[in-house]
């Protein structure tokens, strides 16, 4: 047994099996070994795929930047051939897929061997991972605590060392959530970076892409190198990329004009753990020599909730009305959760102009709020609000779930937009995360960095928002982050 498996990141390991110390099939056993021994305790991996890994790993070419490394594969958005996207739903968990996604098809390309599907909440709505299909994960800093969402297994699993990367997807925080509540790294690429091809035009109306959690920041940006493009068809080509993000990583950023806000965008309230994780990193940027400013892009509050939440449940219900025919059954909400099935209600009670309308002011939006970004080089702001909560904290009581059950039997859509539900939703949906679905509409890239720890040992991301197409700048100052503060040596008490 490779008893060093965790010791080392991606790339690492890769040059560990290129140099012959280390045997492939080694690597993946101690991944396997250590899914086994820790996964019935978090609850990350979902559907182990280890047969199909021992496979494509005797396959793989061995000057990859990645050859041989073990690698999960969020169970939502990208197909693996032959092997079901469970999106979460117990519909969805049979059906098997007919091919891969061009990310799947780029991350095998680049050496990553597949050992298995990680939790994700249903349709990836919720910013926390408990679906009643499938069962939370746990937070592997404390097991009693959400590991966040919606990419919550896939950051479990690379903090509890399952694997050095797991794939995520970000449409309004899912990358950069569950990488703070788990103290891995997070990077939610430009919109367009990563193909969405061929079986997705694009995720959330634009606002999700998909990349990966990782210990490291340089496996963070190879990845990005080895998966970056557009496909055929993609509706948002970007410039070419200007040299290689894994250089970007390893240089340093120079002297940065950093605004800095601990002002939620959309929520009203910050626990004191986080602002005093978020005072300790403003002093730590300005120990590094960059230029700090206190500032932040304008933000209506109410406005641009309430447009974003008419969105999120227009894709809910789309979801919801595309399952239902996929296996040609009548929508039921035993079918599918609670949290979903009520966006989706809200769906259905919205108009076909309530959403266009919603998505005209969105787009406007982040037009002021990129211009923000003409002045400034980077945003840093919390990531969430407060500390990783409780499991079930967020989830509807029992008696929300025994209402939303009876409206969807009388169609009660409607009933739920007369009644001003969609707006007290709104206020309290962005409490958890006040700021990370402004940047899913910007289409700007933003990372989580595990900068800093509470008292009692949890982990708290900081979120670092660049101006568009450019994840060098944040790359290069993850990179500085990680030299000056490194996290790659704590471990969760498992």
């Amino acid at each position: 047994m490779f008893r060093e498996y965790r010791e080392h990141d991606g790339l690492a390991l890769a040059d560990l099996m290129r140099r012959g110390e280390v045997s492939a099939s080694e690597v993946l056993e101690a991944a396997i070994a250590r899914i086994e021994a820790v996964n019935p305790a978090v609850n990350a991996v979902v559907r182990p795929l280890f047969d199909r890994a021992r496979q494509k790993g005797a396959q793989v070419i061995r000057d990859a930047p990645f050859a041989g490394v073990p690698f999960l594969v969020k169970d939502l958005l990208a197909q693996i051939d032959g092997v079901p996207t469970g999106n979460g739903n117990r519909l969805w968990a049979s059906r098997v897929a007919s091919g891969n996604s061009e990310l799947v098809d780029r991350w095998e390309r680049a050496g990553l061997v597949i050992a298995g599907r990680t939790n994700t909440p249903e349709f990836g709505l919720t910013p926390y991972t408990e679906p009643d299909a499938n069962g939370p994960t746990r937070n592997p800093w404390d097991l009693s605590r959400t590991a966040g969402g919606s990419s919550g297994g896939s950051a479990a699993a690379v903090a509890s060392g399952m694997v050095p990367i797991a794939s995520g997807g970000d449409g309004g925080g899912s990358i950069r959530i569950p990488a703070s509540a788990c103290g891995v790294f997070g990077m939610k690429p430009t919109r367009g970076r990563t193909p969405a091809g061929p079986f997705i035009g694009e995720a959330w109306s634009g606002f999700a892409g998909e990349h990966v959690l990782t210990r490291s920041v340089r496996d963070s940006a190879a990845v990005l190198d080895a998966t970056h493009g557009p496909d055929r068809g993609s509706p948002h080509p970007l410039p070419a990329q200007v040299g290689t993000f894994l250089a970007a990583s390893q240089r340093d950023p120079g002297t940065l004009k950093i605004a800095v806000s601990r002002q939620p965008m959309l929520g009203k309230a910050v626990a004191p753990e986080v602002i005093a994780a978020f005072d300790d990193t403003v002093k730590l940027l300005a120990d590094l020599g960059h230029e700090v400013v206190d500032a932040a892009p304008p933000v209506e509050r109410e406005a641009f909730s309430m447009a974003f939440l008419t969105a999120l449940a227009g894709e809910l219900r789309a979801d919801i009305e595309f399952t239902a025919k996929t296996f040609g059954v009548k929508i039921r909400p035993g079918d599918y959760d609670a949290s979903s099935f009520g966006m989706g209600l809200l769906g259905e009670g919205f108009t076909a102009s309530d959403l266009i309308t919603a998505h005209r002011y969105l787009t406007l939006s982040a037009r002021s709020i990129l211009g923000f970004f003409e002045d400034v080089d980077v945003l840093m702001t919390p990531v969430l609000s407060t500390l990783p909560v409780k499991i079930g904290a967020l989830q509807p009581s029992a008696m929300e779930k025994k209402l939303l059950t009876v409206l969807g039997y009388v169609g009660g859509g409607r009933l739920l937009k007369k009644l001003g539900i969609a707006e007290q939703l709104a206020a309290q949906t962005f409490e958890f995360i006040p700021w990370t679905p402004v940047f899913n509409v910007t289409g700007q890239p933003a990372m989580s960095v595990p900068t800093s720890w509470s008292p009692e040992g949890l982990p708290i991301g900081m979120q670092f928002v660049g101006r568009f197409a450019d994840e060098n700048t944040l790359f290069s100052l993850a990179g500085q982050l990680e030299q000056v503060r490194p996290w790659k040596d704590r471990r969760p008490p498992l």
